[in-house]
């Protein structure tokens, strides 16, 4: 079981770093695209900075817009048909300095999405040091220049620490499957908004009982 302040997590294992920002590939499992975006929100935290949150036509259609309440940061959503053009705004974005992070959704395998342009922007977003975040819904891992790449599925809640017919703190199963500076590994992290807007990691094992009692006991742990 790992318990940290965001900050700490994030050296422990987790990217979204501003002194080493660069761009990060997210893959959520079928329907759990909305866990994609909360598990990105969780890494951004609070600030005063603005994120900036571009989606396609059809990751809106899917999906809607993100529901960000409770999240303490000044955001532009922009909305936009081709994921040509998203990839081209999520460039312009990586370079302004003044941002905090780019997100950018996009649906699908489209041919702007490849190595070249991907390249570009993590580029970008290192010479400039905005976080840049690429929520692939229903996409397939290929060819990347990514620096860090998930898999993000959706797990129960955690338990509500007042009324335990009440959904607690949201928790996500992560998979690191790629990683240019760090080790890959599979968590369930769990984000508690309330304390300290901490991240709470317990690394999964294969059985599937214990991996539920590690997560009990993790629970129990964190509190």
């Amino acid at each position: 079981m790992a318990s940290f302040p965001l900050t700490q997590a994030r050296r422990a294992g987790l990217p979204a770093r501003r002194a080493g920002a660069t761009l990060a590939e997210v893959f959520p499992a079928p329907g759990a695209e909305a866990a994609a975006a909360g598990f990105v929100m969780a890494q951004l935290g609070p600030g005063s900075g603005a994120v900036l949150w571009i989606q396609d036509r059809q990751a809106r259609r899917e999906t809607g817009r993100p529901f960000l309440a409770g999240f303490h940061r000044p955001l532009m959503l922009l909305h936009l048909s081709r994921p040509l053009d998203v990839m081209i705004a999520a460039e312009e974005g990586a370079q302004c300095r003044a941002l905090a992070a780019v997100v950018a959704e996009i649906r699908g395998d489209p041919p702007a999405v490849d190595f070249t342009a991907m390249k570009r922007l993590a580029l970008r977003a290192e010479a400039a040091g905005v976080p840049c975040w690429l929520i692939r819904q229903a996409a397939t891992a290929n060819l990347s220049a990514a620096r860090d790449r998930w898999r993000i599925s959706s797990l129960p809640s955690a338990a509500h620490p007042d009324d335990p017919r009440a959904p607690g703190a949201p928790r996500w199963r992560a998979d690191l499957f790629r990683s240019r500076d760090r080790q890959p590994g599979d968590w369930v992290v769990c984000h508690d908004p309330g304390a300290a807007d901490r991240l709470d990691l317990v690394a999964t094992v294969p059985d599937g009982p214990l991996a539920e009692d590690a997560g009990a006991v993790g629970q129990r742990a964190a509190r």
